[in-house]
This record gives structure tokens, sequence and C-alpha cells, in this order.
């Protein structure tokens, strides 16, 4: 277990992470963020995994099926030969998307004689009970010692005994396994598998295809958006930040948290991309869970939300699970939800803002939202003077973080543009004086003479990659020197060959030592802004290098071995890939637009 070398399925209900080996080592039914039945990617001898055993003469090769959530694991040995398709139903049934809580393996049988064995091992509850299984005719049963856990089923076409012994399993012609949260009602056949490989594989292809087409960099541009799309659960509209929990930003550290929640910021970012991206039904329902989430108008806004709603994520931890190679403690909920960060008003503003701009809305959805956007503006107006928790959820002190004070100014500043988008003039009036009194004061006290640079928190010496978003949230220009100034400041101290930091100062735990993706990507972004466009080209080509075996990444990277360390796959790291995507290639026409353009 050298790297996160995973890849990940999913149908916007639940997820699974396989292996490079093929082994599903993480699991979580019959949703995101379910207790796991399968967590061995949190401990290697407790936590469960469903496992293809073969013997060394194979050769093992993983990719994704071509614009598809669907993973292909190729196994062979001289002649002898067989390729796994790994997935979870997605595809339109009816009325609606058939999305199940399950996962099936389809064993496609290729040449010669090819041997392995199953190891199917559930350890339902995050691995809290011991587990036994029972071949029940139709199905394998998994029950636990400490009563019936009547929510596990093995469907398959194999021997049974021969799964539940670890037998060789011999492959002459095509099979399965299908693990089902329930039940299934249907008889379960091989035909009836390849025909549901089948419809997702149209799903994801036919959805991968109403992106917006870009000349460069559009295979990672895809493969990134099918991830975002993955960490969408369909029920709500919420956007999972990732789909594990306590994979640590250090090996052997404690910085291990719940990231199977959706933060206000983090899906307000997704959103905005897959704007971009031309995927509208994705960001209606993203709205539609802000909308219900904050029904009244004196109601706190908090940075992050259970996904099915749930405004009270107590933290725990399970000692019983050693963690990510002995990283612990593994938790489960996340007490950041507590935290006060007066940035996310501005990130929530501002994609209401686009949704204003950019899309047809109802009428009420319309009224609904302009009383979010006045709530937020009195909540902004009471507090953006006080000291926050900042982007970094830094647990003790609460500072005047620069980034919490720019986020403020764009939330009136959207506010103000909205207002003028509705032809609501007097609030334009109202809101003006508070927009410029908030950005006079961030010029005055964030900028530090002696450092020539914005810092981290008013009167500080410390530099914080976040500060490098001034230029694109429109609060300074590309060309102004301050700006200039600060991103070349931050690129020097934050900067370990081609990587960044987040930040440098020692926090709640020490010093940082990791690299946070998605801060190489905006010093990317910087440096494409103030005209530095090779520099930032050739930074963005390399941090690419550092993605895994199938263009996946989490939130960290160690700077030294540039493993991938932290929760995965990250949300934030691959919305920020497609950014600094889409603004490098800017100016660069596709095939088919210079076919268009040649023809007029």
């Amino acid at each position: 277990m050298d790297n996160l070398n995973y890849a990940i399925i999913g149908n916007c209900k639940s997820a699974a992470l396989i292996s490079d080996k093929g082994s599903i080592d993480w699991c979580c039914l019959p949703d995101f963020n379910s207790p796991s039945v399968f967590a061995k990617i949190l401990d290697e001898n407790r936590g469960g995994s469903f496992e293809i055993l073969v013997d060394d003469s194979y050769q093992v090769q993983q990719s994704y099926v071509r614009t598809t959530n669907i993973v292909s694991t190729l196994f062979k040995s001289g002649n002898d030969c067989f390729e796994v398709f790994d997935f979870m139903p997605r595809y339109l049934n009816g009325s609606g998307y058939y999305n199940p809580a399950e996962i099936i393996r389809y064993f496609k049988y290729i040449s010669g004689n090819p041997a392995f064995r199953l190891k199917y091992d559930p350890r339902v509850e995050y691995a809290r009970f011991h587990i036994r299984l029972e071949d029940e005719d139709e199905y394998i049963k998994c029950y636990t010692t400490e009563g019936d856990y009547d929510s596990m089923y093995l469907y398959t076409d194999f021997n049974k005994q021969d799964i539940l012994q670890q037998n060789t399993i011999y492959l002459k012609q095509d099979g399965f396994a299908l693990m089902s949260y329930d039940q299934k009602l249907l008889s379960q056949t091989l035909d009836r598998q390849y025909l549901k490989l089948q419809k997702t594989k149209v799903y994801w292809l036919e959805w991968a295809n109403k992106l917006t087409s870009y000349a460069k960099y559009n295979h990672e541009i895809i493969r990134s958006a099918l991830v975002l799309k993955l960490l969408s659960y369909d029920k709500t509209g919420a956007v999972l930040a990732a789909v594990t929990t306590s994979l640590p930003e250090t090996i052997g550290e404690e910085r291990n948290w719940d990231y199977r929640f959706c933060w206000i910021r983090d899906a307000s970012m997704v959103i905005k991309v897959m704007s971009s991206l031309g995927h509208l039904n994705t960001v209606k329902r993203f709205m539609r869970f802000i909308i219900d989430i904050i029904p009244d108008k004196d109601e706190k806004i908090q940075i992050m939300y259970g996904i099915n709603r749930e405004k009270v994520l107590t933290e725990e931890t399970l000692d019983h699970l050693s963690g990510y190679l002995g990283s612990s403690p593994v938790r489960v909920g996340n007490a950041a939800y507590l935290q006060k960060q007066n940035d996310i008003y501005g990130i929530l503003v501002d994609v209401i803002y686009q949704q204003f701009t950019d899309f047809k809305i109802s009428l009420e959805d319309s009224e609904a939202l302009w009383t979010i956007v006045r709530s937020i503006v009195r909540i902004v107006e009471n507090n953006w003077q006080k000291p926050d928790k900042g982007i970094w959820e830094i647990r003790t002190d609460e500072k005047h973080f620069t980034f919490s004070k720019v986020l403020c100014w764009v939330a009136i500043d959207r506010a103000i543009k909205i207002a003028g988008f509705i032809h609501k003039d007097k609030y334009v009036k109202l809101w003006e004086p508070l927009a410029d009194t908030i950005r006079n004061e961030i010029l005055e006290k964030a900028w530090n003479e002696e450092m020539g640079a914005f810092t981290q928190f008013y009167g500080s010496d410390d530099l914080d990659a976040a500060t490098l978003l001034m230029e694109s949230y429109g609060f300074i220009d590309a060309r102004d020197a301050r700006y200039v100034q600060t991103v070349k400041a931050t690129e020097k101290e934050l900067c370990v060959d081609g990587l960044m930091y987040r930040y440098r100062n020692r926090d709640d735990f020490g010093l940082p030592s990791s690299s946070f993706t998605i801060c190489t990507f905006w010093q990317i972004n910087a440096l494409n802004a103030i005209g530095e466009k090779k520099r930032a080209k050739a930074m963005f080509e390399q941090l690419l290098s550092y993605s895994n075996h199938v263009g996946l990444f989490s939130e960290d990277i160690d700077f030294k071995t540039k493993r991938l360390l932290g929760n995965f796959p990250q949300a934030y790291s691959h919305l920020a890939l497609i950014e600094t995507a889409i603004n490098l290639a800017k100016g660069e026409l596709t095939e088919d637009e210079k076919i268009l353009e040649a023809i007029q």
C-alpha cells in the first residue's frame, strides 16, 4: 500500500475504492455516509475487503473504461487472461435513475485457463462485529455474531462454497459476483449483469459527451468531471468533499478527518466548475439543497452539513481500527461543523449570482434565493469585523484571516450585482458603502509592506496560499503590483519543488509537512494570471504527473516521495484541476472548432 493507487466506482448514492490489484478496500452502503462494509484501507487486518487473489505469475493492469466510471482490471499470465469490470449500476429506468446500493464484479474470460481465488470478507458497521457467512441457496448472506445483520447479500454464478472456502476458481466463461445491501427480487443471472454493465457504460458515455470540450487537457478535464459527478448525491443534491474518512495528511500524524459531508465552500466551487462544463442538473440539485437547508431567514448558516441535510455531525473516534498505515485515530463525524468561517458567505452568494445570470430559474426559486442573499448580507454586515477560524479550519485561535475578509467583500459585491440584475436598485445603493468599507480595510490591514505581500491574517508575517484567490474573485486586478508581489512572495515562501504548502506557520498539530494539492493549482492559476504562462504550464504538467495510475488526486501530496495523502478522491483537487486546465487552454481551438472556423 505504497500509494493511494485506487480507482473509484459509484452511482451518486454510494461509492467504492478498488485497488490496483482488484481489491475492494473501502465501501459504505447503502449511502456514502453509512458505516463501512469494507474498510481494509483503514485497517489491513480488521477492516474487511473483497479481493481477487492470483499467483505471482500474473501481471495486473488497471484502467477506466474510456470516459466512464467503470473500472477494468486485467489479469494476465502467459496465455491465461481474464478481465474484471467493477461498477455500481446507474442508468435511466422508467421514471428515474436506477442506482441501487450494490457493486457488480463482471468477470470476462479472455483466453487460456485463468485461475483465481475470491476473498469475500465483509465487515459491516465499521468492523465493530465478528461476521459469519452462510450459503443460503440464492446468495451468500452476511450475519453478525451479535445478531442477524439482515443487509448484505452476495449473488454469484460461481460455486458459493468455492468462495466461502477460498478455493481456486478456474474461469472458463464469463461470470459475476453481485454484492447488494438489499435482497434482490429478480433472479440474478449473468445476462442481467451484462445488461446492467452495458446500460451503465452508455449512461457514462452520454454524460461525458455532454461536457464542454477543450483543445488541451480534455482527457484530464473529463476524468476529473467524472469524479466530481461521483461525489454528488442524487437524493438531496449535496456534494461530498471526498468518499473516505481518516486518510491522513501525513503518515503517522493525527490530521485525520471524515470528509463524507457537504462543505458549502467545496460544494459551491464544484458547482461553479460543473456549470462551466455545461452540466446543469447537478447545479440545479445543489441549489435545491441550499434552499432546503436554509429555510428560515434568521437561521445560522453552517459551514457544512450531512448529505441528507443533517445539521449535527458529532465527531467520535473508532479506536478498534488501527488507521491508514497505523495513522490513528479513525474519526467519523466532524466537529468542524460548529466552527465559524466567514468565507462561506461570499462563496455561496457567488454561486447564487451565477444562477441568476447564467440559468433559467423559476420565480419561486428566484425569490427563495433572493431571500437567502439578503439574509447573508445581514449576517456579513454583523460579522465581517469579527475574527473566525478561516478556510483551513484552525481549531484553536480565531483570527482576522485575509481570505475570510475578502470573501465577505465578495458576498456584498455579488449581492449588489444580483440586486442590479433583478432591478432592486435601492439595495445597490444601500450595500455599496459596506463593500467599499470592507475592501478598504483589507487593503490597509492585510498588506504587509515588509513582506511585500498580503499575509494570512491582519498583522501577520505569515503567507497563505488562499490569498492567491484574491484576483480570481475579482477583488484585485492581476496587473496590480500588490497582487503580483503577493504571487511571487507566496511562491518563494510556500513552494517546494513545484508543490505548495497551504501555509508554513505552526497550527493546532504543529508544523504542516505535506503539500495541499489545491494550493498548487491556485499558484499555477495565479502565475498564468500575471502573465507567466510558460512557467504555469510547466508547473501544471509536472503536477499532473503526480496523479495516481488512473489520473486521480487526493487532498495532499508528500513533498519528497510525491505519494498521495489525505482523503480520496478529493473534490477540491479535481475542481481546481478542471479550472486550471480550462484557464491554460483558453484561446486554443479544438479540432471541431478549427473545421467550423475554416468552413465559415
